[in-house]
């Protein structure tokens, strides 16, 4: 534990004491020859207490069909052990509820879960029959004290550690990061500086922890342990993991089946809505059916929320592959022509080089250089240039389909890749683009500008000496120069034989 918080515990001017009505009582009953009717004395000098007790003795919650009339009649029919807890519980619940800081420490639900708690240790205590249910029932009441005290040494700072547990559950770990203790540990302090009798502080001590409890009340600090989790079931947003939880507590520590385990939790459920008033509480009768269907409503909700988070996580994924594809394209498309561009070029020609190799099959590549361009531009300038470019682009397009891509190589040089097309098949189609292009002049200001090309065909096949991409390449480009010496607007086709010395060197 730490010890400077520890300290300032002990020094809190605010730190709860104990009623002198419980003080005399204590003292009273820890005689060997207690005096039953100096004690009943002792109480009855407190009329609300005295009230109080007489209430709850006559209520359901003991189920006498006789009418208790007095605090010694009470003794006889419930004995001292009974009637002592009872004065220790209402003496203490009315001292500490009038104590409240200036943090935003939730009170009301900080009781609420303390009756819960304590009814349910009583019905545990009874359903597995143990003596000590007095006991267990006001080691449940106080068995969080601890946190009324954090709360006045600490303030705020201990109302966030409140806040971020999602429940009472998990707030012991996350005092013991922050803190270097918990509440469990103070409220043991707290139980101890009060002289309270080791059959309630140890299990007030222990109550996240019964196994560190010791054995002489480790029995007890089961059922104080088992209780806190009950009362989770009906005061956390989500009660489902404390279903669990208690489920598999009451299976492992007492046999209790599933059906077992949900009527112990309705009983609790019935008696919490019956103790409440006597402490002066209104907590309506919620039956852990209602509990369960706020629990299926919850794992309904939660199954929606997930779904609904997949779908956003989904439609960003699509979104975002989306953009990426997008970004892909534009960073593989030239801008001007929407044609493949060189790097788009480069990377294609080497993949489906190396896949058609391996395959055995034919690639055919047609490398195009638009006529005496130079020309356009001058004529027209830069923008009647790039209506050819794009009027180009156009028709080789149209023959980019079954695998085969049209891409703009660099300026007015353009490429069409043919997967699988032999030397015949891709000089038809390089025939049939030279005509496409020739046929259709393009209209720049109401002018028709010619537009012809020369085509270079090259094949790599299983008989070709071409045995890499960049000698398919280079292949291409020297059909590409023959067909302009060539006369240009025509087709001219790789061959392994050099071909003649042009005579003359083209414009």
């Amino acid at each position: 534990m730490d010890e400077k918080l520890v300290q300032r515990i002990k020094d809190c001017s605010a730190l709860p004491s104990l009623p002198a009505v419980a003080m005399q009582v204590l003292e009273l009953a820890n005689k060997n020859d207690a005096d039953i009717s100096e004690i009943a004395k002792v109480i009855t000098r407190d009329a609300a207490l005295s009230s109080k007790i007489l209430r709850t003795v006559n209520s359901s919650f003991y189920g006498r069909s006789q009418k208790v009339a007095t605090i010694s009649h009470s003794m006889v029919i419930l004995g001292l052990q009974s009637v002592k807890t009872l004065v220790l519980g209402f003496s203490l619940v009315t001292s500490l509820s009038k104590k409240r800081s200036k943090s935003s420490f939730k009170h009301v639900d900080y009781w609420k879960r303390s009756i819960y708690a304590a009814t349910a240790a009583r019905c545990i205590a009874k359903r597995t029959k143990q003596i000590q249910s007095e006991e267990c029932f006001l080691a449940g009441l106080l068995m969080d004290i601890g946190m009324l005290v954090l709360d006045q040494t600490l303030g705020e700072q201990y109302s966030t550690l409140i806040d971020a547990a999602k429940s009472h559950h998990e707030l012991t770990a996350i005092e013991n990061r922050g803190l270097g203790m918990n509440h469990a540990e103070v409220s043991g302090m707290l139980a101890e500086h009060w002289k309270l009798p080791p059959v309630l502080s140890g299990p007030i001590a222990h109550h996240h922890d019964a196994s560190k409890a010791d054995e002489s009340v480790r029995i007890l600090a089961n059922v104080i342990q088992l209780a806190s989790r009950c009362a989770d079931v009906f005061v956390d947003l989500d009660p489902n993991p404390a279903v669990a939880d208690v489920r598999v507590i009451a299976k492992d520590k007492y046999g209790l089946d599933d059906g077992q385990c949900d009527e112990l939790l309705n009983e609790i459920g019935q008696a919490t809505s019956e103790t409440a008033p006597l402490f002066d509480m209104n907590i309506a009768n919620e039956s852990f059916e209602s509990v369960l269907k706020k629990a299926n409503e919850r794992l309904i909700e939660m199954s929606l929320h997930t779904q609904r988070q997949a779908a956003e996580l989904m439609e960003k994924a699509t979104n975002l592959q989306e953009q990426n594809q997008k970004l892909s394209a534009q960073a593989n498309t030239d801008g001007l022509t929407g044609l493949s561009n060189r790097a788009a070029f480069d990377k294609f020609l080497s993949e489906q080089f190396t896949e058609c190799k391996e395959m055995g099959a034919p690639l055919a590549l047609l490398m195009l250089d638009l006529d005496k361009f130079k020309s356009v531009n001058d004529a027209h300038g830069h923008q009647g240039g790039d209506a050819v470019l794009r009027c180009a682009a156009k028709v080789l397009l149209s023959f980019a389909k079954n695998g085969a891509m049209a891409f703009r190589y660099g300026g007015e040089e353009l490429a069409v890749i043919i997967p699988g097309a032999e030397l015949d098949t891709a000089a038809a189609i390089a025939e049939e683009i030279r005509k496409g292009m020739a046929a259709k002049p393009v209209s720049f200001e109401d002018k028709l500008i010619p537009v012809t090309t020369s085509i270079g065909v090259a094949v790599a096949n299983a008989g070709s000496p071409i045995k890499e991409a960049a000698q398919l390449l280079k292949a291409a480009d020297f059909s590409v120069y023959a067909a302009k010496h060539g006369g240009r607007n025509c087709v001219k086709i790789f061959s392994a034989k050099p071909p003649a010395k042009p005579g003359e060197k083209a414009a």
